[in-house]
């Protein structure tokens, strides 16, 4: 991606960049391999790739802050005309925060539990010694009001803990814009966030590149997020650069195999390519002599004065899937929870296969509950035991639910790899060893161990990659199709529910806002709030046009 000779220098320019970490016992390994690429003042430049790809590494290059064992092979980096390869730490600390902000994937993990958000927002400036501690206080709640948090001299003296993940996010944003920088390295900022909070803080940045004149790098694993927001995209495969240029180009003719299947997989082909010609093709429909599975009535939950969950109601039938959407704080997991038994509703029931779902149950019922009852996680590396084997791991629901003897199991968990689509030589090893899709398979396959009719799937690729979310979903569905499976499929992304379901329920504030044929809520929706949703997703069409076609 280079700017012809009539245009001006560009902000940030990478030519030629490699990168290598050192690992114990083992050769070298080159995570970045001759990487050129510019990023010009007042624009976005997208760097697109699966994990493993390389971008992150390319976003620390451009900071200074490799981990110890990595190092730049090769190439230079250059910022403004100035050359920061081989500077100094004491050097790059002047960069820093200064002339380059920073913006973490995890927003609370990129914010410190025990200080005020307010002043962790005017750390840059304390560190680069551009203003006072009353100067440091009007700032930051000026930045506050700009990325639109509310009410921001309260906000300045809060904690990340009692703030929302979207509102952590924009907290970080204030912080690295601080010092008006140059540019902005954004690494995954959206990743973990619903989708309308996603399209408010990407709406902000974009407003930060045309008002200030800032330049955007843009790490991204979503080309759907790159494709709408970039004015350019780079493609990284293991390292290399594989497909670089404007986005509208690289969208429309991808060039290679690998770029291609980003692209179906991530969120335009969810919305945009997919969804947008093939919502009103979705015919399934639910059998009516299909018998109802799951049945939840007026089921309501509070947490002192917070209602959770305000009287939902809801059938889901055999070998269907019931996809629960709705934003974070709308009650998803409070009602799943419930569903499972794991936490007491205040009133409604619940029934699964006709018995009634008791939380103080004790003894054979709730045995007999949890196996017809399974829960997959999000986060696979957070909900598997780190120091268990597969094997361990996908023993213990058949040891629990005393299900064969010794042999059997072991066939047993043979089975469960081979249908989950993992090798054999995966049973032996620890989750630590696995991808990020390796492991999830694991969490699903622990929870088909002791042959469940029901599993309950609570955000089950949002921690994925797009290509891996692709898998998983096909997973799923063929795992559906040949176990005769029911689904309690739990997102707050509109893309994905609409890829799985057969009906869709939409909660906000705890309260059932939409419920019906996936058709129905997909191409018809009632309520704004519906509305906004789906218009939140990358790539999708405003409701107006999409929507009503």
């Amino acid at each position: 991606m280079s700017s012809p000779e009539s245009e001006p220098e560009p902000l940030l320019s990478l030519r030629n960049v490699g990168v290598e970490f050192s690992l114990p016992g083992r050769p070298a390994a080159r995570v970045l391999d001759d990487v050129s690429l510019t990023v010009a003042a007042g624009s976005v430049v997208a760097v697109v790739g699966e994990s493993g790809s390389g971008k992150s590494t390319l976003g620390r290059v451009v900071t200074g802050t490799l981990a110890e064992n990595g190092r730049i092979t090769g190439g230079t980096v250059v910022l403004g005309g100035r050359t920061l390869t081989g500077l100094s730490e004491r050097q790059y600390r002047g960069v820093r925060g200064k002339e380059i902000g920073y913006i973490p994937q995890d927003a609370l993990l990129g914010l410190n539990p025990l200080v005020p958000v307010g002043v962790q927002a005017g750390e840059p400036l304390r560190a680069h010694g551009l203003a006072s501690k009353p100067e440091r206080r009007e700032r930051v709640i000026d930045l506050f009001a700009k990325v639109g948090l509310r009410n921001p001299e309260k906000l300045y003296s809060r904690y990340p803990h009692e703030l929302s993940g979207g509102m952590c996010q924009r907290v970080l944003i204030a912080a690295a814009m601080s010092t008006q920088p140059r540019l902005l390295i954004a690494d995954e900022p959206t990743t973990a966030l619903d989708v309308t909070v996603q399209k408010t803080i990407l709406d902000l940045l974009s407003g930060l590149v045309e008002t200030e004149d800032l330049a955007i790098l843009l790490v991204t694993h979503d080309l759907g997020v790159a494709g709408e927001r970039a004015d350019e995209i780079a493609v990284l495969k293991d390292g290399r650069l594989v497909r670089g240029g404007r986005t509208e180009e690289v969208v429309a003719d991808p060039g290679d195999e690998y770029t291609g299947r980003l692209l179906r997989s991530s969120s335009l082909g969810f919305s945009g390519v997919r969804a947008a010609n093939k919502r009103l093709e979705y015919s399934r429909t639910v059998p009516a002599d299909s018998p109802v599975v799951v049945e939840a009535k007026g089921i309501k939950k509070a947490f002192g004065d917070v209602t959770a969950v305000a009287g939902a109601d809801f059938q889901v039938r055999k070998g269907t899937t019931l996809g629960i959407v709705g934003e974070s704080g709308s009650g998803k997991t409070t009602l799943v929870r419930i569903l499972a038994g794991l936490t007491a509703a205040d009133a409604g029931t619940v029934e699964i296969d006709a018995a009634p779902v008791v939380h103080h149950r004790r003894g054979a019922g709730l045995a007999d509950l949890y196996r017809k009852v399974q829960l997959v996680y999000q986060d696979p590396f957070a909900s598997l035991n780190p120091r268990s084997t597969v094997r361990a791991i996908l023993d213990e629901p058949l040891k629990g639910h005393k299900i064969g003897n010794a042999t059997q199991r072991a066939q047993r968990i043979d089975e469960l790899l081979d249908v989950t689509g993992l090798p054999a030589s995966v049973a032996d090893r620890y989750t630590a060893e696995l991808s990020g899709g390796q492991r999830q398979r694991v969490a699903i396959a622990r929870a088909l161990a002791p042959h469940p009719e029901v599993v309950i799937l609570d955000e089950p690729v949002s921690a994925l990659d797009v290509t891996v979310q692709r898998q998983i979903l096909d997973l799923l569905g063929t795992l559906q199709r040949e176990l005769a499976l029911t689904y309690l499929f739990i997102s707050h992304d509109l893309g994905v529910i609409a890829e799985v379901s057969d009906e869709i329920v939409v909660l906000q504030h705890g309260r059932i806002v939409e419920r019906g044929a996936a058709l129905g809520i997909l191409t018809q929706p009632r309520t704004d709030y519906v509305k906004e949703l789906l218009a939140s997703i990358p790539g999708a069409a405003e409701p107006s046009s999409a929507l009503s076609s």
